[in-house]
């Protein structure tokens, strides 16, 4: 039985993190967007994450791309800046087998390294039932709220639910410098 390794993502992996993403945006609901990026502009936003010094991440079996994850800002403003936001996406049919556990928890630590405050999931078609809320409840992320109504995609309403995960003291402690910025930032 062959293992699944998570790894760094590399230039070389974005043809198919774009094929897995366009079949996010066009037939999931993880996504707000509707239509898929072509992989120049994938391409660009992996620069623009890994540049940042944020970790993004891929599951691997057999030497084929089948899941990644990303971490960013999760919001620019200055007063965010100890706060971060995962984007967890699997192959179809890679679901369902426990890869979104691996490449979150990976994601955690890489995060919690690296010095940040709070861990936000921003969770679209959120319900309690749902993967991603399931996934985050297991990795210790604690409700936060729903946004009702939030997106319409494939002839419906979505709602959107904010996770949150502690971590590094989370808010009961004064934070040091930002994660990810120069001292003169």
């Amino acid at each position: 039985m062959s293992e699944i390794h998570i790894r760094p993502a590399q230039p070389a992996d974005l043809a198919s993190i774009t094929e897995i993403y366009r079949d996010a945006v066009l037939h999931g609901t993880a996504t707000y967007e509707i239509d898929p990026p072509d992989q120049a502009e994938m391409t660009k936003r992996f620069h623009a994450i890994t540049t940042d010094g944020f970790p993004y991440i891929v599951a691997e079996l057999d030497g084929a791309v089948i899941g990644y994850a990303y971490a960013s800002y999760f919001r620019t403003r200055p007063a965010y800046w100890w706060s971060v936001e995962d984007s967890i996406y699997i192959a179809p049919d890679a679901k369902g087998k426990g890869l979104g556990k691996q490449l979150l928890s990976q994601l955690i630590k890489d995060c919690t390294s690296l010095g940040f405050r709070q861990f936000i999931a921003v969770i679209g078609d959120g319900h309690e039932d749902s993967a991603s809320v399931r996934l985050h409840t297991r990795a210790g992320f604690a409700y936060s709220g729903t946004i009702r109504a939030s997106g319409f995609k494939h002839g419906r309403w979505l709602d959107t639910v904010l996770m949150q995960l502690e971590m590094n003291g989370g808010a009961h402690t004064l934070p040091g410098k930002p994660p990810l910025r120069s001292e003169d930032a």
